[in-house]
């Protein structure tokens, strides 16, 4: 045990703070929750670089480097940021990961257990690893699978890429203490990787941003959203699994309704060549941290989009925030899968099918011709955050999660190796 009387642990997360989209707000929260209630806490993290998908200015040419945030020490090492996905140059991102964070272990001490964050391979694998080297559990919690998401995300090779990164992931799992899983829908193939289900456990996300706080009129004064038009906002990252041109299809199709994406990512650029000329289309950088949920309880709509060949089990961190804003959801997405289960249990929004911008401006127009009802489906987000989705219930459940872990669960299955 740690010297001041509480737990050394180590948790790790390829993305921490300062990243404010993806799975980095958690692992933020997490280490920091931790740290609150009197652990030492260590975070072994890679340089900021998501969503935008390039090193943050800050930290370019730094090979290590330690700060400590919110009484969280974190350890930081270099590896490539690929500015285009594709198979080869993911794997090169999560080798280059996985080799510098082995070659160059945090100096903690020996910590009393290893929590890690995926879909990252690579950190998953180092987890597991020192958890090994230690003697200590090893509590993985999955936000996605890279498996999954390797065929589904539109990267080229993502075929062979899927095969490698499911015996990864399957190896990585089976030698955990305790899986935790973000959504129901991961508990059977996270089972069919073969971790037997009393060792899985259901940790979900919660909405990590604050309610808005400013009068809606005086946020869409500030960014010019002029009374009376119908502004559709998708926040997060720009990528492919994302399939945003539906989005810029929509602006295409309907002049009268402002469609405005808000982030950064590798397909920012393409998205701006596809919709170069359209005055209702706007781009706008991800908002400061203060001022994200104004932003979004600021627009009419606001919008989750996926692929139509996507069935993601994982739930994208905006769809938290979005419910927390109080604005109705129109999710283009598969009607299976995570995202589409959380849009109906919530029913703080609508679903419709995927890439399919005249079914997505339907939706837009029916709400924006009732704004009472608009505004009693929105109103459900926050009720809806309050009841399952508190930042509170969440890391209590990720405390749990670790104390069961170090409390002993059932035996670890023979030969489960790393």
């Amino acid at each position: 045990m740690a010297d001041h009387g509480g737990r050394r642990l180590l948790l790790v997360s390829t993305n921490y703070a300062p990243e404010q989209a993806g799975i980095g707000p958690y692992a933020t929260q997490i280490a920091e929750h931790l740290a609150a209630e009197g652990d030492e806490v260590h975070v072994l993290a890679g340089m900021p670089h998501y969503p935008a998908w390039r090193t943050d200015p800050a930290y370019r040419g730094v090979w290590r480097t330690e700060e400590r945030r919110e009484g969280v020490l974190i350890h930081r090492r270099r590896h490539t940021v690929p500015a285009r996905q594709t198979a080869v140059r993911r794997a090169l991102y999560e080798a280059s990961i996985l080799a510098h964070s082995l070659a160059a272990p945090p100096r903690t001490g020996r910590p009393d257990a290893v929590l890690a964050q995926l879909p990252s391979l690579a950190g998953g694998v180092v987890g597991a690893r020192l958890a090994r080297r230690y003697g200590v559990p090893y509590v993985p919690v999955v936000q996605d699978l890279m498996g999954a998401a390797a065929v589904q995300s539109g990267i080229r090779g993502g075929g062979r890429a899927a095969a490698a990164a499911g015996r990864v992931e399957s190896h990585v799992l089976r030698c955990a203490t305790l899986v935790g899983v973000i959504h129901e829908t991961f508990v059977d193939k996270v089972a069919a990787m073969g971790v037997p289900r009393e060792r899985i456990r259901l940790v979900p996300n919660w909405s990590h941003v604050a309610r808005p706080s400013r009068p809606r009129a005086e946020m869409r004064a500030r960014l010019g959203w002029r009374e009376g038009r119908t502004v559709v906002l998708h926040s997060g990252n720009m990528g492919l699994k994302q399939g945003l041109e539906v989005l810029v299809e929509a602006a295409r199709q309907d002049p009268a309704v402002h469609v405005v994406l808000m982030g950064d990512g590798n397909q920012r650029d393409h998205l701006r060549s596809l919709g170069a000329g359209l005055p209702n289309l706007h781009f706008l950088p991800p908002a400061e941290e203060g001022e994200f949920p104004d932003v979004l309880a600021a627009a009419d709509v606001l919008a989750v989009t996926q692929r139509a060949s996507v069935l993601d089990m994982s739930i994208p961190s905006k769809l938290t925030s979005y419910f927390a804003a109080g604005r109705p959801v129109v999710a283009s997405v598969a009607d299976r899968g995570g995202t589409a289960a959380e849009v109906l249990r919530s029913e703080a929004g609508v679903l419709v099918p995927p890439e399919n911008p005249s079914a997505l401006l339907a939706a837009v127009r029916k709400l924006a011709e009732d704004p009472g009802a608009a505004d009693a489906l929105g109103a459900r987000g926050p009720e809806y955050v309050d009841a399952h989705l508190s930042r509170e219930a969440g890391l209590a459940r990720i405390t749990g999660l670790l104390d069961e872990a170090l409390q002993g669960p059932p035996a670890r299955p023979r030969g489960a190796r790393t």
